[in-house]
């Protein structure tokens, strides 16, 4: 019988450790979600919204997604949109300066007249995506997937290097 009040107190000894652990483990997540504790960038769900003219400029909205957003004008400089999916939006005359679009999903999106100047799109899918009168000077294409027709015209105007990754755009582009 002592040898079994013995094992139950060491068992005691170890719920209570486990209990500690566990509130502390708990504790710390709901400091994150109540916004008391800093925490990573949390993915948004633009999908379909009405945002012209909007400034996200200087955000992290990595991984976030404006799937058919209407986002004409917008001002999103100097932003990490890394991940993002702009899946047919309208970026029409938009302000994507300095940003991060690296792995960003682009297709079928209008970035018509499109402001990317030091813009980086490595790894970006922008097969269908109309760029005409974009700005792209020291925009960093590495890797972006284009139909030809649209690397042919982006090729026009094409110049600079990108202050970051040191890459000229015309090279990225292959023209």
């Amino acid at each position: 019988m002592y040898a079994w009040l013995c094992r139950l107190r060491f068992l005691q000894k170890e719920n209570f450790f486990a209990s500690v652990v566990c509130g502390v483990v708990l504790s710390l997540s709901l400091l994150c979600l109540s916004g008391l504790l800093p925490s990573s960038a949390l993915a948004e769900d633009y999908n379909r919204e009405f945002l012209v003219n909007r400034d996200f400029s200087g955000k992290d909205l990595t991984d976030s997604s404006f799937t058919k957003a209407n986002m004409r004008g917008s001002n999103l400089s100097n932003t990490n949109l890394q991940g993002v999916s702009f899946f047919g939006a309208n970026l029409e005359d938009a302000n994507l300066e300095s940003a991060n679009l690296s792995t960003a999903t682009l297709d079928s999106a209008r970035m018509v007249g499109a402001n990317l100047k030091n813009a980086i799109l490595e790894g970006a899918f922008a097969f269908n995506t109309k760029f005409n009168n974009a700005v792209i000077e020291g925009a960093d294409f590495t890797d972006v997937l284009l139909r030809e027709d649209m690397q042919d015209i982006l090729c026009q105007t094409a110049s600079g290097t990108n202050p970051t990754t040191g890459r000229e755009t015309r090279e990225t582009l292959g023209c």
